[in-house]
């Protein structure tokens, strides 16, 4: 287990389709607790694996007060999603110092594979639901911003690529 650098943005492998994962081996439990290392170290609530160049659909969640519910997810894909709308403040480790106020549904159902390779659905609500989200769009090759309006969008690109200068 160790903490892997995050890769900078605008890096086309965040832009990219993560491949399905087949089975739950070894090497992907391991990168699954590399991830958590990285996830603590941020510190955050959540990471999808090409945040850190693994091209995986694979994610990790922990949005718990007492940072002990780890949930490893493969192949993650929202199946229901509420009316009611939340709005968070969203950020990335592959885009340092910038966020934006993201509507996400505020409970959804999700189906993923877990760490035994079983199939889960399960419903997440809140901070955990808007998580679970922004990591299936890092799985899908889509960056929290995508999610903005076209001009608010191309202001925080704008300001992030000046700051790269």
């Amino acid at each position: 287990m160790s903490v892997r650098k995050c890769i900078p943005w605008p890096d086309k492998r965040l832009k990219t389709k993560a491949e399905t994962v087949s089975e739950i081996t070894d090497e992907v439990r391991g990168v699954w607790d590399d991830m958590v290392d990285t996830m603590d170290a941020m510190p955050g609530v959540g990471m999808g694996a090409p945040q850190i160049g693994v091209m995986l659909q694979l994610a990790v969640v922990d949005a718990s007060e007492g940072r002990n519910r780890r949930i490893r997810l493969a192949n993650p894909a929202v199946i229901d999603a509420s009316a009611i709308m939340n709005i968070h403040e969203e950020a990335s480790p592959n885009l340092p110092g910038f966020s934006a106020k993201i509507s996400r549904p505020r409970g959804v159902t999700v189906r993923y594979m877990d760490e035994h390779g079983a199939t889960v659905e399960r419903d997440f609500v809140g901070l955990e639901a808007t998580s679970v989200q922004h990591q299936i769009d890092h799985l899908a090759g889509r960056m929290y911003f995508d999610n903005l309006s076209k001009m608010k969008r191309d202001m925080l690109i704008r300001r992030a690529r000046k700051s790269q200068r």
